[in-house]
């Protein structure tokens, strides 16, 4: 029997919000996780439902859809590990398991100009530490022409993944990839750092639904209060400030649901908070050890 491509999409909300299954990778609700799925799975426009919603589905599409339904239930995978893809500020990336899924928040302040303010015609080299899939790398050098980015991160395999995505938007001209512990092998001084750093504390990693804990945990946990590995890098920028930062740089950081671990590990540190699709709690701007603070008005 067929059906449109809508009624099978309801079908797969309901079986995916009864299955108990969580969001956040991506979509945040069972209606838009379901029509990503079904419209990837029978090669549909991810951005036109409207354009498809009644458009029949035969039998055998139909049983290919209910299967990835299934396996999106029954493994708790997030579906971009299912479809081997993930869209940030609608640009497209290859992801797989060896890399946490990207959603950084950073990357809608880079595409709305929210940071621009601190940035000039001399803003030339950008580093995404933490880089991950490269996202945030690749999304910086779309929205910046005349920069080039260094992407660093910890994982070999995070950065193969990266290498993909660098390579699928023809930016290996502009995009180095570095194998580094926080900034050991970065190449400074900056003009702009970028970094969604693994913030997640002890307690919050200990209740994460399994498609989080499906991620790499390294990507994720930051010790007992999440704040370890941001405790190390201000650490280390206080103490090689030139090293790293020139003189009008900027770090753009986003530490998720930890304010107030951030507020409590660094009660000294001026930021500046950004309003975000996510609230004005989870990325903040830091001029550290810089000559100079910006003048600018707090939680903008």
């Amino acid at each position: 029997m067929t059906t449109t491509v809508i009624e099978l999409i309801e079908t797969a909300s309901a079986r995916l919000t009864q299955a108990g299954v969580s969001f956040g990778h991506g979509t945040i609700n069972a209606f838009d996780e379901a029509a990503w799925l079904v419209l990837w799975k029978l090669g549909l426009p991810i951005d036109d439902l409207d354009g498809v919603a009644e458009q029949a589905v035969d039998d055998a599409e139909q049983a290919k859809v209910n299967d990835l339904v299934t396996q999106r239930i029954e493994t708790r995978k997030p579906a971009a590990y299912l479809t081997k893809e993930a869209w940030l500020q609608g640009v497209p990336f290859y992801v797989d398991e060896r890399t946490i899924v990207p959603r950084s928040f950073i990357a809608e302040l880079i595409a709305d100009g929210s940071i621009d303010h601190w940035l000039s015609d001399r803003t030339h080299r950008v580093l995404d530490l933490c880089t991950g899939n490269g996202s945030l790398a690749v999304i910086a050098a779309m929205a910046y022409p005349d920069v080039t980015v260094d992407g660093l991160d910890i994982s070999a395999d995070a950065l193969a993944v990266a290498r993909i995505n660098v390579d699928k938007h023809d930016l290996a001209d502009r995009i180095t990839l570095i194998q580094s512990d926080g900034l050991a092998q970065a190449r400074g001084p900056y003009d702009l750092i970028l970094c969604n750093p693994p913030y997640v504390n002890a307690q919050s990693m200990r209740a994460l639904p399994a498609e989080y804990l499906a991620e790499p945990e390294l990507a994720l946990a930051s010790g007992d209060d999440g704040m370890d590995f941001t405790r190390a890098l201000l650490a280390t920028l206080e103490a090689h400030p030139g090293q790293y930062l020139t003189p009008e740089a900027v770090v753009v950081l986003e530490i998720g649901n930890e304010r107030e671990n951030f507020e409590r590990a660094f009660p000294d540190l001026e930021v500046i908070w950004l309003e975000t699709s996510g609230g004005s709690s989870s990325v903040c701007v830091i001029f550290p050890f810089a000559a100079h603070q910006a003048e600018a008005p707090h939680d903008v």
